[in-house]
């Protein structure tokens, strides 16, 4: 019963029979009961585990430090280049139109392996940093460079943002992944979050107020400065090139875990089980719709709060300490959940509540002529942050909750699908703030409605762990 939807050869697990499922598990769906059982006790662990997460994160760092180059330091940025607010909105933009081949990566990932996507995404890393540095005196072309290196870059993201709960299975036994997954998804958000740091303190604001003279020679400073950040992040992704390129194993000699070792859907019986499950579908808006939102505010935080006088400066450490409070909880709360089986739901109810509030909080604060709440820069960091925390601690659990309810469906497809209706929000909400670019109250009030949409999907989830109960049940 329930294996109506995978075939006989589909069901037989690579490491062969063994004893069946233990019955009456609470936690497992019906269609776990369906899933072949596997020679108990196999399984091993490898030190250089570590180093290949390693350079995963690494990767992962870089590509989000790419992406949000510009949007923290968007003023200098239009007064070097001539950058207007439809070009910035453009470059953040890049980051989802490259999810648009994401099914492509999901099947290279699916059919070659971990070492041949990786490499194919590094050198498109490459490549987009080198066309941004190409020293051109013509603006025009030099801002065309710029676009393109961007869409290169972000070509790269289908990979670092979907390929770590595949690292972790592949090589991370059942307590670690939950870890290794949060780690390897994490570093993505930590790069864009030092973009908000590196960029401002590197690259001067631009002094409006100058004399003509002055404004020059200003002028080419910021320029010579940007070109700075350019060329180190250019020698950043060159030397991760490199070293993914001299040792990135595609799999371990042995699996390291009874799941790592079954056999998985195919690429095209894993999209039919996806589309046909409502509680996936469920979830997965429940991920993608907030955390798109999220992602396109955090790309243009510097216009949102430049209404509310806040300098370059201050929306760069803003926007810097709310990602990165997310990573830490999320490694904590990953870790946590590697502990505590079985218990993924009530982590993200208990995130998306605080969500909800803190997202309604930085909304009102904003509106302070309405609500008379105090705006000060204490408030804004406190509710930027609490909403960096509770957001992006959220997407480890929800990459292992994909994984868990629709298993044997391939990691990389699953999150590849999942990632990529996340962007394409992103990109339609970016998309119409460049229309709409001198009015971006509603954008604030985008924030807290998705969250509360999420919370509400959440909690009419029933959620289900069969990889779980594959490597916990079965292999005992």
């Amino acid at each position: 019963m329930g294996s109506g939807w995978s075939s006989e050869e589909e069901r037989q697990p690579l490491l062969g029979p063994g004893p069946g499922p233990a019955p009456g598990t609470a936690w497992r769906s019906r269609e776990a009961a369906a899933l072949p059982a596997a020679a108990p006790g196999l399984g091993r662990v490898y030190a250089r585990r570590w180093l290949v997460l390693l350079l995963f994160s690494l990767l992962g760092f870089a590509q989000g430090l790419v992406w949000n180059t510009w949007g923290p330091i968007q003023n200098s940025a239009c007064q070097a280049y001539g950058f207007s607010s439809w070009d910035i909105a453009l470059l953040v933009l890049w980051g989802p139109i490259g999810f648009l081949p994401c099914f492509a990566f999901m099947w290279l990932l699916d059919k070659r392996g971990l070492r041949i996507t990786v490499l194919l995404t590094s050198f498109l890393m490459v490549l987009g940093t080198g066309l941004r540095c190409i020293p051109i005196s013509d603006l025009m072309i030099k801002r065309r460079l710029i676009h393109g290196g961007q869409l290169l870059n972000g070509l790269a993201g289908p990979t670092v943002m979907n390929a770590a709960p595949f690292l972790s299975t592949t090589w991370f036994s059942a307590d670690e992944r939950a870890t290794a997954t949060a780690v390897a998804s994490m570093l993505s958000y930590l790069g864009g979050a030092c973009a908000f740091l590196v960029g401002p303190l590197l690259v001067p604001a631009p002094n409006g107020t100058a004399p003509l003279l002055a404004s020059e020679n200003s002028r080419a400073h910021i320029k010579d400065r940007i070109e700075t950040v350019l060329y180190a992040e250019f020698g950043v992704v060159c030397l991760i090139f490199s070293a993914t390129l001299a040792y990135f194993p595609p799999r371990p000699p042995l699996p390291p875990s009874v799941a790592a070792a079954s056999q998985r859907l195919s690429y095209r019986r894993s999209f039919c089980r996806l589309l046909s499950n409502v509680r996936f579908l469920m979830i997965a808006l429940a991920y993608a719709i907030p955390l798109g939102v999220f992602a396109g505010w955090s790309g243009v935080l510097d216009l949102i709060l430049t209404p509310v006088h806040v300098s370059q400066v201050d929306a760069g450490w803003i926007g810097f300490w709310s990602i990165v409070g997310g990573c830490v909880v999320g490694i904590a709360m990953a870790r946590f959940a590697d502990f505590i089986r079985g218990m993924l739901k009530l982590i993200l109810l208990l995130l998306f509540s605080g969500a909800t509030l803190s997202s309604t909080w930085f909304t009102l604060t904003c509106l302070n002529s309405i609500t008379h709440l105090p705006l000060t820069t204490v408030t804004l960091y406190a509710s930027c942050i609490l909403l960096g925390v509770f957001l992006n601690s959220s997407i480890p659990i929800f990459f292992e909750l994909f994984v868990e309810t629709v298993y044997p469906v391939p990691e990389g497809i699953t999150c590849g699908v999942v990632t990529f209706l996340s962007n394409m929000f992103m990109g339609v909400l970016l998309l119409f703030l460049t229309f709409y670019h001198k009015e971006l109250s509603w954008f604030n009030w985008c924030l807290p409605g998705s969250c509360l949409l999420s919370l509400l999907l959440i909690l009419c989830f029933r959620e289900s762990y069969d990889r779980l109960y594959l490597d916990v049940v079965v292999s005992v």
